[in-house]
C-alpha cells in the first residue's frame, strides 16, 4: 500500500475558506462567523474521502519571529491583520483537527512552510510520497519526485496536483529550485519580501532562464542593458537578501514520527459537542451518521483535548487569541419533553378537533405531503396546534376521492377569516391546500419568514430554528424515512404513530417559535415590514407560481437546433483559425492556442495555477487581435444558452398543467431581493441576441390573451438620487434626460447634445459602478482604457455629483455606528465587519454599506407594487393574471379586452409603490412572447 502523507498549510486553507464566504458568511445563532470553519471542515473532509492519505497533519505558524525578520525587520510587516471574525474562529479550528485525531504541529522560530517542507524531506527518506496542501506558489521550491504541491478544490474546478515537471512548466525554469531564485528578484508583496524594484515575474522567469540563479546573473551584470542593468546592479544585496527571504528552510525542529502521523478514526463525543455549539447539524449527519440530537449529555469535552487546546491556544509562542468556546448543549427532544398529541383517526375526534379550530383565535398548522413539489404533492396528513407542547394529528387517506371529502370538512377551519394561520413556510402549506380547492383565509404568521427579518444571515430551517431557540431538536426525516437512496421510505409508507409524532411535534414547534419571534419583531423593528410587506407577499407569490406560464417547447426545439448548428459553425471557423484540431471547450487548450501558437498576446495572462488566462472578461479584451476571440466568445455563450436553458427548461414543464412553474425564495437574498429556482428566472439572459431568443418561448396560455412586460426604468439609479439628494441627478431625472448622457455631460464638460457614445459609455459604467465601490483600477479594466484615464473620470463624477459622495461616506459613518443600514422602508442589513481592522474585511462591509439600502429599497418597491398590483387584480374581477417577478420587471397574462386597463392599473401601482420626490419611470409592453412584450 502506497504510503501518503498529507501536510496542511493551515493558515493558508482556513484563509482561503474565510473569503470563499465573503459575500455571505455563515453566521449562527450566537453571531459567530462559522465560514472558515466550516470552510475548513469541508476541505479536510474532501482530501480524507478522496485522497484517502494513510498520514496526515495539520501545520500552523506561530507569532513568534523567525530568523526571516532577524534578517530584514521588514518581513511580512505590510500583512493586514488578522480579521476579527477568522481569530475567533482559530480555537474552534484546532478542536475540530483534534476531534479527527489529527496532530496540530507548529515550531517557534520556523514558519508553517518550514515545518511542513522539513518534514516532506524527512517523510521522503522513510519512503512517502508527500502531498503538501496549500495554495502558495513558493512551495515549489521543494517540489520533487516524491514530494507535490496538492491544491485544494476551488470555485467548481478539481483539485491540482504540481510535481516537478508542473512546476517546471508553470515557472519555465529547469529544476524547481530556481523557484527561490524567481521570488528572490520579483518578491513578494504579501510577505513584504523587496526583491528588485521593477522587476515583475516575466522579467525574473527570462532572467532565469538567461543566467539559470541570481548568483550567476550578478556575476555577469554586464551582459544586461539599459535601466534593467542599472536596476540590478543597484540592488545587489536586496537581491540576495530576498532569495534568503524566499527560501524555505529544511531545518525546522520537528520529526516525521509514523503512528503520530498515522489517520484514524474521528472521535466522534468531541465532535458531536464542537457540531452542536457551531450549529453545522448536516455535518454532523454527514460525519457522525447521527442527529445531533442524540448527544450524550454524560460527555465530556474536557480532559484530553483541553489540554491539547491549552497546548497550542494558549502557548506564548503562539499567542493566539483564545475564544471561550460554551459547554456543549444537550438539546430537549420528544423522548425528553412532556407533551399530548392526539390522533383524529375518527368521525368524533375529527369533528372535535374541528370545532376547537373553528374557535381557536389563532392556530399552527403543517402538511406532510407526497412531494417537495408543491404542485403536485398530495395530502398524507395535516396537524394543528394552538397550545404549546399540545397538537393534533389527521391521516388523510391515499384514495384521491376520500381524501378530497376529508380535506372539505377542514374548508370552513382555513377558510375562516377570524383566525391567525401560522406555520413555516406557510407558502408551501397554501399551494397544497389549493390542490384541494381550499383558499386559507385570514391573516397569517410564518415563522421562517419572520426569522428572516429578525436575523437574515443565519438559516431559517425549521430544525435550525427549533434548536436554536428552543433548545429542542425535532424528529429528522431520516428517522422517519430513512436517508436518501432505494431503500428511503414514502411519507405513506411510515407507521401511523411516528408520522403522528413527527407531524404534530411540527405543528407544535411551529407555535412555540411563533411566540418567541412576536417580540422578536417588535424589538428588532422589524414588525411593520412583516406585516406590510412579506406576509402579504405569501399569497401573492402562492398564486404567481400556481399560475405558472406557458412554454412553446416548439420554440425551444427550433431554438436548440439553430443552436447545435450554430456551435458546429463557429466551432469549425475557430479550427481553421487555430491551423488545428482541439477542444475548443477546454480553457487550457483554448489558451495554449491563443498563446503559445497564435501568440496574440505578448504578456499574457496566467491563473493562479499557471494556466493561460481564458476567461470572458480577459477574451473580451483582446477582441481586436484576433478573430479567434470573438468566435470563442460566441462558441462559448451558445453552448451555454443550449446546455442551461433551451434543452433544460422542456424538462421542468409541470405534466399535470403543461406549464413551467418557478418557485419563488423570500429568505435567501439578504438584501430582500427575491430569488427563484426550477427555473432560476433571474438568469435567464438577456445582454446577447441569442439570449433573447430563450424569452420568444415564453408565450400566453391561449390565444385569447396576450403577455404583458413592466419593467421599472434604472431604479436603483433614481433610488441613488432619492437617498443622495444630489440635485444635479435628480434634475437629470425631473427633465427627463438619458441619466447616462447626463452624466457624460457633466463629468466630460461638455453640452449633452455633443456626448459621444464613447462618452455615455463610460458615464454608463460609472454610474452603475460607482455605488458598488468600483475602483479606478476596476473601471480601466472594464472599460479598457489607462487607469489614470479612469480615475479622472471618477474623481470628475464625484465633483459634479457630490451628494452621491456624501451619501456614501454617511452610509458608511452610520454603519460605523449603528451596525447596520436600512433601506427606505426600514429593512435592516447589519454589517459586523464595519469596523474590523482588516481593510479587505472592511471594505466588504463598507461597499455593503453604501448599496444595500439602494438594492433593498428597489426590492421593498417591486414587493409593494406586487401586492398592489395583486389585490386590485383580485378585486377588479380581472381575468388577467400576474405570473413572474424578475428583477425589476413584472410580467402578466392579460385578457385582451383588460390590456388598456391593466396597463394603466400596473403603471399607478408601480410609480406609486414607495413615495419619491425623484419621478419614477415603467417601461411597459405587450406581445405574443416575452421577448415582444419586454
Amino acid at each position: 500500500m502506497e504510503k501518503k502523507l498529507f501536510l496542511l498549510d493551515a493558515y493558508a486553507l482556513i484563509y482561503r475558506a474565510y473569503f470563499a464566504f465573503s459575500n455571505n458568511h455563515r453566521i449562527n445563532s450566537k453571531g459567530l462567523n462559522t465560514s472558515a470553519i466550516f470552510g475548513f471542515t469541508n476541505t479536510l473532509l474532501d482530501v480524507i474521502r478522496k485522497e484517502r492519505p494513510t498520514h496526515i497533519a495539520v501545520v500552523f505558524d506561530t507569532s513568534t519571529p523567525t530568523v526571516r525578520h532577524e534578517q530584514y525587520p521588514a518581513y511580512k510587516a505590510t500583512r493586514e491583520e488578522m480579521p476579527e471574525d477568522l481569530r475567533k474562529s482559530i480555537p474552534y479550528i484546532i478542536k475540530l483537527i483534534e476531534g479527527f485525531n489529527i496532530p496540530v504541529l507548529f515550531a517557534d522560530g520556523y514558519e508553517a512552510d518550514d515545518v511542513i517542507a522539513t518534514l516532506a524531506v524527512k517523510a521522503e527518506k522513510e519512503g512517502y510520497t508527500t502531498y503538501m496542501m496549500t495554495p502558495d506558489k513558493d512551495f515549489g521550491q521543494v517540489v520533487t519526485d516524491r514530494i507535490l504541491i496538492y491544491k485544494p478544490a476551488r470555485l467548481g474546478n478539481a483539485a491540482e496536483i504540481l510535481g516537478v515537471a508542473e512546476v517546471c512548466k508553470r515557472f519555465e525554469i529547469s529544476e524547481p529550485k530556481q523557484v527561490i531564485d524567481i521570488l528572490g528578484l520579483m518578491g513578494d508583496k504579501v510577505d513584504n519580501i523587496p526583491g528588485i524594484p521593477g522587476v515583475g515575474e516575466k522579467t525574473a522567469i527570462q532572467l532565469i532562464k538567461d543566467f539559470g540563479s541570481i548568483e550567476n546573473m550578478l556575476a555577469e551584470t554586464s551582459k544586461l542593458k539599459g535601466k534593467l542593468k542599472e536596476k540590478v546592479e543597484n540592488n545587489r544585496e536586496m537581491a540576495i537578501l530576498s532569495k534568503q527571504l524566499a527560501t524555505i528552510l529544511l531545518d525546522a525542529p520537528v520529526e516525521f514520527e509514523d503512528e503520530k502521523f498515522r489517520i484514524c478514526e474521528p472521535n466522534k463525543e468531541l465532535l458531536r459537542d464542537l457540531f452542536n455549539d457551531l450549529e453545522f447539524r448536516a455535518l454532523a449527519q454527514k460525519i457522525l451518521g447521527e442527529p445531533l440530537q442524540e448527544a450524550d449529555a454524560s460527555v465530556s469535552s474536557t480532559g484530553n483535548e483541553a489540554g491539547q487546546m491549552d497546548l497550542f491556544g494558549s502557548s506564548a509562542a503562539v499567542q493566539i487569541e483564545k475564544e471561550i468556546i460554551d459547554a456543549p448543549i444537550t438539546f430537549a427532544t420528544i423522548a425528553t419533553t412532556a407533551h399530548t398529541y392526539h390522533i383524529a383517526d375518527s368521525d368524533e375526534k375529527i369533528n372535535e378537533l374541528i370545532g376547537h379550530l373553528l374557535n381557536a383565535p389563532e392556530f399552527a398548522f403543517d402538511t406532510e405531503t407526497t412531494s417537495l413539489d408543491a404542485h403536485q404533492a398530495e395530502l398524507v396528513s395535516a396537524s394543528f396546534s394552538w397550545k404549546e407542547h399540545d397538537a393534533w394529528f389527521v391521516p388523510f387517506p391515499e384514495e384521491r376521492m376520500q381524501a378530497q371529502a376529508l380535506a372539505d370538512r377542514f374548508r370552513q377551519v382555513f377558510e375562516n377569516e377570524k383566525s391567525l394561520k401560522i406555520g413555516q413556510n406557510l407558502k408551501y402549506d397554501i399551494t397544497v391546500l389549493k390542490n384541494y380547492g381550499i383558499r386559507v383565509k385570514g391573516n397569517y404568521f410564518d415563522t421562517m419568514v419572520a426569522h428572516f427579518l429578525i436575523n437574515p444571515e443565519m438559516r431559517h430551517n425549521m430544525d435550525v430554528l427549533s434548536e436554536t431557540y428552543l433548545k429542542y431538536s425535532p424528529i429528522s426525516i431520516e428517522e422517519l424515512i430513512g436517508k436518501k437512496g432505494k431503500g428511503q421510505l414514502s411519507m405513506r409508507e411510515v407507521p401511523l404513530q411516528l408520522l403522528a409524532d413527527y407531524s404534530a411535534e411540527d405543528a407544535d414547534v411551529t407555535y412555540r417559535l411563533k411566540n418567541l419571534f412576536v417580540p422578536m419583531l417588535e424589538k428588532t423593528g422589524m414588525q411593520k415590514l412583516f406585516d406590510e410587506i412579506e406576509i402579504p407577499l405569501i399569497d401573492v407569490l402562492a398564486d404567481m407560481e400556481r399560475e405558472g406560464i406557458n412554454l412553446s417547447t416548439e420554440s425551444l426545439s427550433q431554438l436548440s437546433a439553430e443552436l447545435g448548428n450554430l456551435i458546429t459553425d463557429v466551432e469549425s471557423l475557430i479550427q481553421k483559425d487555430a491551423g488545428t484540431s482541439f477542444n475548443v471547450s477546454s480553457p487550457k487548450q483554448v489558451g495554449d492556442i491563443l498563446f503559445e501558437i497564435l501568440r496574440i498576446d505578448e504578456k499574457p495572462k496566467k491563473t493562479k495555477t499557471g494556466q493561460y488566462a481564458t476567461s470572458e472578461d480577459v477574451l473580451a479584451k483582446l477582441v481586436n487581435k484576433h478573430p479567434i476571440v470573438n468566435r470563442i466568445l460566441d462558441y462559448r455563450e451558445l453552448q451555454k444558452l443550449k446546455n442551461t436553458y433551451v434543452d433544460t427548461l422542456p424538462e421542468l414543464i409541470n405534466p399535470n398543467t403543461k406549464r413551467i412553474h418557478t418557485s419563488y425564495n423570500q429568505v435567501v437574498v439578504v438584501t430582500g431581493r427575491l430569488s427563484s429556482d426550477n427555473p432560476n428566472l433571474q438568469n435567464i439572459p438577456i445582454r446577447t441576441e441569442k439570449g433573447r431568443e430563450v424569452r420568444k418561448a415564453f408565450i400566453p396560455r391561449d390565444i385569447e390573451h396576450v403577455l404583458l412586460s413592466a419593467d421599472y426604468s434604472q431604479i436603483e439609479l433614481r433610488i441613488i438620487a432619492e437617498l443622495s439628494k444630489d440635485p444635479g441627478m435628480i434634475e437629470a431625472f425631473v427633465k427627463g434626460q438619458d441619466i447616462h448622457a447626463a452624466t457624460a455631460s457633466k463629468v466630460y464638460n461638455v453640452p449633452l447634445e455633443e456626448v459621444t457614445s464613447d462618452m455615455r459609455r463610460n458615464a454608463k459604467m460609472v454610474n452603475f459602478g460607482i455605488v458598488y465601490g468600483i475602483s479606478a483600477f476596476g473601471l480601466s479594466e472594464r472599460l479598457n482604457i489607462p487607469r489614470k484615464e479612469a480615475a479622472s473620470i471618477i474623481d470628475s463624477y464625484f465633483t459634479k455629483y457630490p451628494g452621491v459622495k456624501e451619501y456614501m461616506d454617511k452610509s458608511i459613518d452610520s454603519a460605523r455606528k449603528l451596525g447596520y443600514v436600512e433601506t427606505i422602508m426600514g429593512r435592516k442589513r447589519h454589517l459586523r465587519d464595519i469596523n474590523s481592522g482588516n481593510a479587505t474585511v472592511r471594505g466588504f462591509a463598507e461597499r455593503n454599506a453604501i448599496n444595500a439600502p439602494i438594492q433593498g429599497s428597489a426590492a421593498d418597491m417591486i414587493k409593494i407594487a406586487m401586492i398592489n398590483i395583486h389585490r386590485e387584480l383580485n378585486n377588479g374581477s380581472y381575468r388577467s393574471r400576474m405570473l413572474l417577478q424578475v428583477h425589476d420587471e413584472l410580467v402578466f397574462d392579460v385578457y385582451h379586452s383588460e390590456v388598456d386597463k391593466l396597463r394603466a392599473m400596473v403603471e399607478d401601482k408601480m410609480k406609486n409603490a414607495i413615495t419619491m420626490s425623484v419621478p419614477i419611470e415603467v417601461g411597459i409592453g405587450t406581445g405574443h412572447t416575452w421577448l415582444e412584450a419586454h
